[in-house]
């Protein structure tokens, strides 16, 4: 198998566990000249600025099969060379993603961005900033995945409770069809759902009226499945917060309103972003690869 894998830094380690497996070739290429790269049948596009690789399709007329370091694919889906296979890092992202999810919370209830701007003025705001707990709080958490199920693991440590929501019903999860009823009865829901034709804009401002005042919203899935309009709006309104990983459009324009409200904590799609996650991804790739050369051997 030749595996087509960038040649930047980052890419390294991944360059590395590659090689070691029998039957791969690995062939390097710069994200930035795809037309240059030599020809492959399996690509790994990197994982920063992935869409960098799109147009190396033109160029690889034997290509077979996409493996991408991101627990998503919807930005690569609809340009899949008819026949290519595609599979993701789904699983790698669990660990770091879901620790996002908790430390954004827990900044929110214990009301952190208050208490730094009262330390900037120099503030001992002993009795001006009412926090709260994450103990009793029930979670609603839009997605049945690894991020998912590792975020209520951890909400589980901290006493409070996680419902689970995908697309259909199973055991241990809701469907999608109970999301509106279960809005209402949960403090905080949490978006780590992909994006697809069923969950792009499922977080609209029905949705959002839906949640009880003071509630929280945490979206480290993509952007498009949360209205941004209709949170800038309830935002503005006291009524909800939000911590954003992931935003809609992205990257956010200097000059959104979201930037400027008290109630929202941004971060720039960087959730994954802890030292190990690039090997974690690369080894869940290695294992794809593995299994591809067995089935086609």
């Amino acid at each position: 198998m030749r595996v087509l894998v960038s040649d930047e830094p980052a890419d390294a380690i991944g360059v590395a566990l590659l090689r070691e497996l029998h039957g791969v070739d690995v062939l390097l290429y710069d994200p930035d000249r795809p037309a240059t790269a030599p020809r492959g049948n399996v690509l790994i596009p990197p994982y920063h600025r992935s869409r960098r690789a799109l147009t190396l399709f033109e160029h690889q007329p034997e290509l077979q099969h996409v493996q991408l370091l991101s627990a998503g694919a919807d930005r690569w889906e609809p340009h899949l060379p008819a026949g290519a296979g595609l599979t993701t890092a789904a699983g790698a992202h669990a660990s770091p993603v879901s620790e996002w999810i908790l430390s954004a919370l827990l900044i929110l209830l214990r009301r952190w961005p208050a208490l730094l701007r009262h330390q900037d003025a120099s503030v001992w705001a002993h009795d001006l900033v009412q926090a709260d707990t994450l103990a009793g709080k029930r979670v609603l958490i839009v997605g049945a995945g690894h991020i998912a199920r590792a975020t209520a693991t951890k909400l589980a440590a901290f006493q409070a409770s996680a419902t689970l929501v995908g697309r259909t019903r199973r055991d241990g999860v809701h469907g999608a069809d109970e999301l509106h009823e279960l809005l209402s009865r949960h403090d905080v829901v949490v978006v780590a759902a992909p994006l697809t034709e069923h969950t792009r804009g499922l977080i609209d401002a029905q949705a959002l009226a839906a949640l009880p005042d003071q509630a929280i919203l945490i979206n480290a899935g993509r952007g498009p499945i949360v209205d941004t309009t209709a949170l800038v709006t309830a935002i503005q309104a006291g009524r909800l917060q939000a911590a954003l990983d992931v935003t809609d459009p992205e990257p956010l324009p200097t000059d959104h309103p979201l930037w400027q409200l008290d109630g929202a904590l941004i971060s720039p799609h960087t959730a994954r972003t802890v030292p190990g996650t690039a090997e974690a991804c690369y080894r869940i790739a290695a294992d794809h690869i593995e299994t591809l050369g067995r089935a086609k051997a």
